[in-house]
């Protein structure tokens, strides 16, 4: 059977043993070598999914709908299903996730476990706020149906929990109405950082969702050049453009990364530069949310020694000096991100004891690993971090210090009296070691 991986292609970690779960499995067999870790559909960054010691059970087997009310917009399903099989259900009657990532590839077991968030954090919250219920499997054998309004705990530290309080065995979702599967986006450009603060200030008080790209490697006058994108839902209508959902692959994993300093800049210029449509335009929901999704197999692109997922919050009132000294620190190593993405989160409290999404502005970049290059580049992001008072997200992380997970994370050691004894995952053994 083939090692998983999580999505940028390291670290590479082999497990004892690897098991996969179907809908038909009668729990967990008591012969596997503990410590047990669900692995979904490998969308994760960095070691939150993966475990050198014990089991990882693969979990995307567990792919059945269980209970659908069109009336209500209620969803029951298996933690193996994926966002994209919830929305190919649930779109064409009306409905949608009330928070997505930008892939939909995800399960929703994982979807819960990292808390994930979307463009519309400001408006809605995070992925668990849509959770109406999910029940719990534990190593001991006990089974726990965990909803938000029970005051024991279990559904506050396995929102976000990392899949550390048991294995997910199905979620209860609560779904947003639409009118069709279309989007109204709205697309500025801006010149700076200066002005995105103003921008995106306005477009979150109109708009329910909104994110920016930026160039991560303009400096001077023209930092944190970007462009911005607000969307909403779009409202009836007589007539819709027609879709075709196309794609393309990256066949071969590459000896090297195609991302580099001339492929930056070239790419970053040419994208900055876009037709920008500020009054408005029709777009439907998948490039919108999903475009990565378009390229299978994206990840190549970096070679066979993966990449890094550098993502960060940091607390309002030193988001703006802080994001400038990321960028400024970015640039003058002359590294740099096709995928720069910043955006604001709102003020709704997470549920999770270890969420990630708080009041702050989230900046998200990817890097080729240069080895210690690359990993001296993140001590100076670290040390920006840390100062601000900010955290890294450990769904996409791969080689956090431990020392900055517990400070971004003050709720820690309280999460660890629910995580199951039976259960581990390398992140969790790097950072609490």
């Amino acid at each position: 059977m083939r090692v998983p991986n999580s999505w940028n292609r390291l670290p590479r970690v082999e497990p004892e043993a690897i098991h996969t779960l179907t809908q038909r499995s009668r729990g967990v067999p008591d012969h596997l070598p503990r410590p047990l870790l669900a692995h979904g559909n490998g969308r994760s960054y960095g070691d939150v999914c993966l475990t050198e010691r014990g089991t990882l059970l693969l979990t995307r087997g567990l792919d059945r709908f269980m209970e659908f009310d069109p009336q209500r917009g209620v969803v029951r399903c298996e933690a193996g299903v994926t966002l994209a099989e919830i929305l190919a259900l649930v779109v064409p009657r009306g409905w949608f996730l009330p928070s997505t990532p930008g892939t939909r590839l995800a399960t929703v077991g994982g979807a819960v476990a990292n808390d994930v968030h979307g463009k519309n954090h400001h408006a809605v919250g995070s992925f668990g706020h849509s959770v109406r219920a999910l029940e719990l499997w534990r190593s001991d054998g006990s089974v726990v149906e965990c909803r938000p309004e029970d005051d024991s705990g279990w559904f506050e530290a396995t929102i976000g929990g990392l899949g550390l309080t048991g294995l997910i065995r199905w979620v209860d979702l609560q779904l947003m109405p639409i009118q069709n599967p279309w989007m109204w986006v709205e697309s500025q450009r801006f010149t700076n950082l200066n002005e995105f603060w103003t921008l995106n200030r306005r477009a979150e008080s109109r708009w329910p969702y909104t994110v920016a790209w930026i160039d991560c490697l303009a400096k001077g006058k023209a930092q944190g050049r970007g462009i911005l994108l607000a969307g909403q839902h779009a409202a009836a209508q007589a007539e819709l453009p027609t879709f075709k959902e196309g794609g393309k692959r990256l066949p071969i994993d590459l000896p090297f990364s195609l991302v580099n300093g001339l492929s930056l800049r070239a790419f970053n210029t040419l994208y900055y530069r876009q037709p920008v449509k500020p009054q408005g335009a029709l777009t439907h929901y998948v490039p919108y949310f999903y475009p990565l999704d378009a390229i299978q197999g994206w990840n190549r692109i970096y070679g066979r020694r993966g990449f890094y997922q550098y993502q960060c919050v940091i607390p309002p009132l030193e988001a703006e000096a802080a994001t400038a000294a990321l960028l400024d620190t970015i640039a003058r190593r002359g590294e740099g991100s096709f995928l720069a993405v910043l955006k604001t989160f709102g003020h709704t409290p997470s549920l999770g004891m270890l969420s990630f999404p708080r009041p702050g502005t989230t900046l998200a970049l990817d890097f080729p690993n240069r080895g210690n290059k690359t990993r001296r580049l993140f001590e100076e992001l670290d040390a920006i971090v840390r100062e601000a008072g900010g955290a890294l997200y450990p769904g996409k992380d791969a080689r956090m210090p431990a020392s900055l997970f517990k400070s971004g994370f003050p709720h820690w050691e309280a999460f660890s009296e629910y995580v199951d004894p039976g259960f581990s995952s390398r992140f969790w053994q790097r950072v609490t070691s």
